[in-house]
């Protein structure tokens, strides 16, 4: 059986994504209520898988996501690609007539801002987690709230579906990552048969410093899919940069790497693997 650590609770879009990675297998999972939470548990439990959202087709970057890994050490070992669906769930005597409040992960209210602008006299109420604000109405019975959610988190804490699909965009998609401790990696992948990595560097301050990167992973063949920077604290304008890149040859990628690494103040891997469909 494998451990996993999640943001939020059964029901929420982290537990659908581990299901859906570790599909077949028996999961248990380990449900944290911040991603410092998850780091922090996957530290002190070293056989602990973790899974975390790094960035949605809509919201984009979780950008606090990538410092947490990057500080954590640990290694990605896989990604999962998730459709995202939001509904509004109320208790079963709850109907639009009764409603006063909806309640949900500032995220997806933001996914559903155009649903929201259409019933202004509904308050907005920011919560840490989409099913978690399902399971709170239920647990404390609070009448006159809605949680915007996925719809599975109905049967799971008795609600009612009054609305489903308010997501603004149904091209929304939300893409995971999936963690280990460096030491256990190699037993759970087999970076010979990767066709993706992540990295993060920094450059010196130099004019065309990234521009020489990017021409050597040209030169290699290597597809640049996402290249994110984040301020480096204390060092003013300077940054890391997290870079993925898609490959199809595993030699040929390790390559560009090392062709790369006398350009760069200091490289890391963060993972090699497979890229989801």
């Amino acid at each position: 059986m494998k451990k996993i650590a999640i943001q939020g609770i059964r029901g929420s879009f982290h537990d659908i994504a581990a299901h859906l990675y570790f599909e077949g297998e028996d999961v248990e999972l380990l449900c944290c209520n911040t991603f410092e939470e998850l780091f922090h548990a996957m530290r002190a439990e070293n056989s602990l898988l973790g899974l975390a959202a790094i960035e949605n087709t809509i919201a984009g970057s979780l950008l606090h996501n990538y410092e947490l890994l990057r500080e954590s050490g640990m290694t990605i070992i896989g990604e999962q690609k998730l459709h995202i669906e939001h509904s509004l769930l109320c208790l079963p005597d709850d109907d639009w007539d009764t409603l006063t409040e909806v309640n949900s992960h500032p995220v997806a209210l933001m996914q559903c801002r155009h649903f929201l602008e259409g019933h202004r006299s509904l308050k907005v109420v920011e919560t840490e987690d989409t099913a978690g604000a399902a399971a709170d109405i239920a647990h404390r019975a609070l009448r006159g709230h809605a949680a915007i959610c996925h719809a599975g988190a109905a049967t799971l804490y008795g609600l009612r579906i009054l609305q489903e699909a308010i997501e603004d965009n149904k091209h929304n998609f939300t893409r995971f990552l999936v963690l280990s401790d460096p030491w256990n990696a190699d037993n759970l992948r087999d970076t010979r048969l990767s066709d993706k990595a992540s990295i993060v560097f920094s450059l010196p301050h130099n004019s065309g410093s990234l521009s020489q990167v990017l021409s050597i992973f040209s030169f290699y063949q290597i597809n640049l899919t996402k290249i994110q920077s984040l301020p480096i604290i204390g060092h003013e304008w300077e940054y890391l940069f997290y870079v993925d890149v898609t490959y199809d040859d595993y030699v040929r990628y390790r390559q560009s790497i090392d062709a790369v690494r006398p350009l760069t103040r200091e490289l890391r891997i963060l993972g090699e693997y497979k890229q989801a469909e």
